[in-house]
């Protein structure tokens, strides 16, 4: 089997860490692998199964001089519209993981199981968008939908876990329940307001119209993924005092009337997904369920308006957003590339 140079951007933060695990874990074909950081990781290692690797720190010389195949980054916006394009002008294959390229129209944003095709085009020097990590985990959901009955419209509430936030967010959460059960005041950190016990209606900044820049994500991004640009989507996001795992309420209104038995079946022979649909013993995914698995977990489904409308389907979908939600899925797609063996 043909292996690969391979490097990660952000490689110490918490999604760089799951992309190394689970690099090992699939036994990606990795000849060597390099591990990039900014000048605070300066000194520390990263573990690639048994062997630990010295990080190399990113800088404009470092990433000129750079020879890779494959080069995941997980290291923020401003990093990646800054250096990716010189690692994907020395010949590597680029997956994004930030905001920095996916609403480009000639950058495929990809999540496999949905739009796969779209990387039979990728060539050396290309940059591939990983989606948000939530809309990592609605649209397969919706593509399944679309596939089985039509969809018209699409109404999702986001319930998003801290460690969407990165590593400060886990801390916040950390340190914020450890304040208030030692009886002292938890000062807000990583969010505008406490989140330990609290619920926070707001993700990243607002946009004049009222709406976030996360919610806008998932509506652009979700569009741009199904190719269907004009479909009507609207999404409210909620940071939780979880820490891994990201849960959506989704009511989707449909051409056709749905038959939730061919759901749940649809649903129970795909891989991406894990069914989770039983209210009579109370079976229904949650966190705490999917923190750490790769599938998509979906329960509560049921007809809308009390169970009168068999062309609205709600239902609750769940998964783990720093796994599959962020690093599995650039994963997939590398090994989606190099499955047709020409990179």
């Amino acid at each position: 089997m043909k292996r690969y140079d391979v490097a990660v951007v952000g490689a110490t933060g918490v999604v760089g860490r799951e992309i190394l695990k689970i690099l090992v874990e699939r036994r990606f074909p990795v000849k060597r692998l390099t591990p990039y950081a900014s000048e605070r990781s300066l000194g520390e290692s990263v573990s690639l199964g048994v062997e630990d690797l010295s990080v190399t720190v990113l800088t404009e010389e470092t990433a000129a001089a750079a020879r890779h195949d494959i080069v995941f980054f997980c290291a923020g916006t401003p990093v990646s519209r800054q250096f990716a394009p010189l690692f994907a002008r020395n010949g590597a294959v680029v997956v994004d993981k930030s905001s920095a390229f996916r609403m480009e129209p000639d950058v495929p944003l990809v999540v496999p199981e949905v739009n796969g095709h779209l990387l039979s085009k990728v060539a050396r020097g290309a940059i591939v968008a990983n989606p948000n990590c939530s809309t990592i985990q609605l649209v397969p959901y919706l593509a399944l939908l679309d596939e089985l009955f039509g969809l018209r419209s699409v109404v999702v509430a986001t319930y998003q876990s801290v460690s969407g936030a990165g590593q400060q967010g886990i801390d916040a959460l950390h340190d914020e329940a450890t304040a208030l059960f030692s009886c002292r005041t938890a000062e807000p950190s990583a969010f505008p307001q406490r989140i330990a016990f609290n619920l926070l209606p707001h993700i990243d900044k607002f946009h004049a119209d009222g709406y976030t820049v996360e919610e806008k994500k998932l509506v652009n991004e979700s569009r741009k993924i199904l190719e269907k640009p004009n479909l009507d989507i609207d999404c409210t996001a909620v940071r939780v005092p979880v820490f891994f795992g990201h849960a959506e309420a989704v009511s989707a209104d449909l051409e056709r009337e749905a038959d939730l038995s061919v759901l749940r079946a649809a649903i129970a022979q795909r891989p991406v997904f894990a069914l989770m649909d039983d209210f009579e013993e109370l079976r229904y995914p949650t966190p705490a369920d999917a923190a750490g698995h790769d599938e998509i977990f979906v329960g509560r489904l049921r007809y809308g308006r009390s169970g009168s409308d068999r062309r609205r389907v709600n239902g609750w979908v769940v998964a783990d957003n720093i796994r599959k939600g962020a690093a599995l899925n650039g994963v997939q797609i590398a090994e989606t590339i190099i499955a047709r063996g020409d990179l």
